[in-house]
């Protein structure tokens, strides 16, 4: 076998012995350097990757073991692209457009009268608490309406993408929130034009309707543009 790490966790993959659990335990290093026809030095600095990525595990008396991991690798590449400025607003924004439109599509197609409650008591926290002043809280719940979609959605792809954009998107939504509050003219002491339409969301999330679903959800998106850039009218999108 090369050295090719993709490779190497195929061949890995397959030497691997699933117990009762499903836990998918690996050969001792000697089996395994004979079996993948590598080098020991070359096996520990490989599964030392896949230690790093969370797929590994070690554990005293019980061997190797790989099994799926989290979000955390995912959650650190993003953050360092967003440290190191390889991630802007405008790119995280236009990503949440394009993705959060398809999450509300597809929740219209499934979401139950209990997650319907769920958004709408979300919705109205938003605009209590942004009313209010309380930011963070407002900031929380924001996220949680977000978060309630995916879950609504229940795709293990888009469940571990959301995870692991988390800390990114958390630092987005403060700032996007900060800039909308200085950008609404009309209601200092009330809710931000952005917040309202998140009732609109579940609003059209209840008419079990993908299309409206995923146009509520644009204009949320767009109404944020509109206000915070003064070109027109939040909420005209005619």
């Amino acid at each position: 076998m090369n050295n090719n790490f993709e490779d190497f966790v195929e061949h890995l993959i397959r030497l691997t012995t699933p117990d009762e659990a499903g836990v998918r335990r690996l050969p001792p290093e000697r089996d395994l350097c004979a079996a993948l026809d590598v080098s020991r030095a070359t096996l520990r600095e490989h599964l030392a990757m896949l230690e790093n990525l969370g797929v590994l595990h070690r554990r005293q008396g019980h061997g190797s073991s790989i099994e799926a991991s989290d979000a955390s690798f995912i959650r650190t590449s993003f953050s360092l692209m967003r440290r190191l400025g390889y991630l802007s607003d405008a790119e995280v924004t236009r990503a949440r457009e394009l993705i959060e439109g398809a999450i509300a599509g597809e929740a219209a197609r499934r979401v139950a009268d209990a997650d319907l409650d769920d958004l709408r008591r979300f919705a109205t926290d938003i605009v209590r608490e942004s009313s209010a002043g309380n930011d963070d809280a407002a900031l929380d719940a924001d996220l949680a309406f977000h978060n309630r979609l995916y879950e609504i959605v229940d795709n293990p792809i888009l469940t571990m993408l959301n995870e692991g954009l988390s800390p990114v998107l958390r630092e987005h939504v403060r700032s996007r929130r900060a800039l909308a509050m200085r950008a609404d003219p009309k209601k200092s002491d009330g809710p931000i034009v952005t917040d309202t339409v998140h009732q609109e969301v579940v609003d059209a999330l209840a008419s079990r309707d993908p299309e409206r679903a995923t146009a509520a959800m644009r204009k949320h998106f767009v109404d944020y543009e509109l206000l915070t850039t003064n070109t027109a009218t939040p909420g005209d999108l005619s």
